[in-house]
């Protein structure tokens, strides 16, 4: 990704950002998924000849800007089939993620194990009562998120990048349940929404140096 690409893109994310502070606002949701719109077009033109693995990840960055897209139109009454999208998107995101270690002798791998079953743990613990109705849909997508970010340092693709992404993915999506299923957290969006689009970017940056150094 070149230096006017991922200023084209921190402007476009920058944007929408700074807009959660003024919403709600017509066709807010078309803001929102221009940052993704363009890492698409990165993603198509880097991996479009990267057989399977390339064609999973796109979908998977598609199908997140379908999620962002249901999200922002109406996130009260569309909020399972936002949840729905993203764990599609997570589940490309793990297909291209594959083959992985058959073994993790390494501290960074027993880290991140430990880590992410610690963050799932403390997340149900905390969200649970407050989930009613959304308790399998949102155990199940929490299930498949913490799969993913696991994913980035399990993968035999894995490398700093990648696993920032899954980290910032967490990150983000805990920081979206806490506020709205535990506590109020003022300007959530606008911590919420950076972490996401940091994760998509280090996502497909990580991909794609992975992608380049197995073609080189």
């Amino acid at each position: 990704m070149n230096k006017n690409t991922i200023l084209l893109f921190t402007m476009l994310a920058a944007t929408f950002v700074l807009s959660t502070l003024i919403k709600p606002y017509s066709l807010s949701w078309a803001v929102k998924i221009l940052p993704m719109l363009l890492l698409i077009g990165v993603a198509w033109q880097a991996l479009k000849n990267g057989g399977l693995a390339g064609k999973f990840f796109i979908a998977g960055l598609v199908f997140s800007a379908f999620g962002d897209f249901i999200l922002d139109y109406d996130r009260d009454n569309w909020f399972t089939f936002g949840l729905g999208a993203f764990f599609i998107a997570h589940l490309f995101y793990l297909a291209s993620l594959s083959p992985y270690l058959k073994s993790f002798h390494q501290a960074k791998n027993y880290g991140g194990l430990i880590g992410y079953v610690a963050v799932g743990s403390v997340m149900l613990t905390l969200l649970v009562p407050g989930l009613g109705e959304l308790l399998v849909p949102v155990i199940a997508y929490m299930s498949i998120l913490l799969l993913m970010a696991l994913a980035t340092v399990f993968s035999e693709k894995s490398n700093g990048w990648l696993m920032l992404g899954g980290l910032s993915f967490v990150l983000s999506d805990s920081l979206l349940g806490f506020d709205k299923f535990y506590m109020t957290i003022p300007e959530a969006s606008f911590a919420i929404m950076i972490t996401y689009y940091f994760a998509q970017f280090a996502l497909l940056t990580g991909f794609i140096k992975a992608y380049s150094a197995e073609n080189t």
